[in-house]
């Protein structure tokens, strides 16, 4: 048997902790001296600690973790409620991770505000373009809601052109509209130019038509293209123009580190 000391060092907790457990209930010593009141475990107790612990550490209040542990779950049943937990704080840390770039992405917009760099700003005339697209929808316009959208649009497409033998013959073009239900929804028009005859299939291949573009260069991952995004906005404004349309993303460079895209924003305008 463990004196209470040794059993935390080996459990790699504290005294008070396994005295909390004890006064719950939790976790009763194997034996206690009756003299001097001394608790002493078994290394066998270890595996419920580890239970104890595991489930605590992912979320479960005390109530039900005792609840679980006195229900005589199988470790089998464990494992899977434990994975299921630890699958739902991923995909909790991921949206946290998420939000975070966006409010980053905030905070830069604010802090160039008033001194926002505009003279990389372009018009060009872009002429009609012949491409090969696959469509989705997402929620919004926001980046947490576009990326997981056109990411898995871009990479079908490009496996669809593979099995027709349909080579891209220029960048990836990423263009969007507002959905026909008028919910805030955003059709997702994952692009790529191509040299192949109009057609509606496995994808479809159509011609954007020429646009006035006023374009401006983004240098980084595109969750957090706002502040490069806004420029562009300010420079249309104090310009004498009005946006005709949501920008369209040409994609210039897309290397396997996000942080190293090259995006060419082409927001449509008009003379007001």
């Amino acid at each position: 048997m463990f004196t209470i000391g040794d059993f935390a060092r080996h459990g790699r907790v504290s005294v008070r902790m396994l005295r909390h457990y004890d006064a719950t209930g939790l976790l009763r010593p194997a034996y206690v001296d009756p003299a001097s009141g001394y608790r002493y475990y078994t290394a066998a107790q270890l595996a419920r600690l580890n239970r104890v612990i595991a489930l605590k550490d992912l979320g479960f209040t005390l109530q039900q973790v005792q609840e679980i542990l006195d229900g005589k779950v199988t470790t089998e049943e464990l494992r899977g409620m434990l994975r299921l937990r630890q699958a739902e704080l991923e995909a909790a840390m991921a949206a946290a991770a998420a939000r975070l770039v966006q409010v980053e992405a905030r905070l830069r917009s604010i802090e160039s505000e008033g001194h926002m760099p505009t003279n990389d700003v372009v018009i060009k005339t872009v002429p009609a373009t012949r491409v090969a697209e696959l469509t989705g929808t997402a929620a919004s316009f926001g980046p947490q809601e576009i990326g997981p959208v056109i990411g898995p649009l871009y990479k079908e497409l490009f496996r669809r052109l593979g099995e027709a033998g349909v080579t891209p013959t220029g960048p990836g073009i990423a263009y969007y509209e507002d959905a026909s239900q008028g919910d805030g929804g955003i059709v997702v028009h994952a692009a790529v130019q191509v040299a192949a005859p109009l057609q509606d299939g496995a994808f479809q291949v159509l011609d954007l038509p020429p646009v006035e573009a006023a374009t401006i260069v983004h240098r980084g991952s595109m969750d957090v293209v706002l502040p490069t995004a806004q420029t562009l906005a300010h420079w249309i404004d104090d310009n004498g123009y009005r946006s005709a349309g949501y920008p369209r993303e040409i994609n210039l460079e897309c290397p396997e580190d996000r942080d190293e895209w090259v995006t060419e924003l082409q927001a449509p305008i008009a003379k007001r």
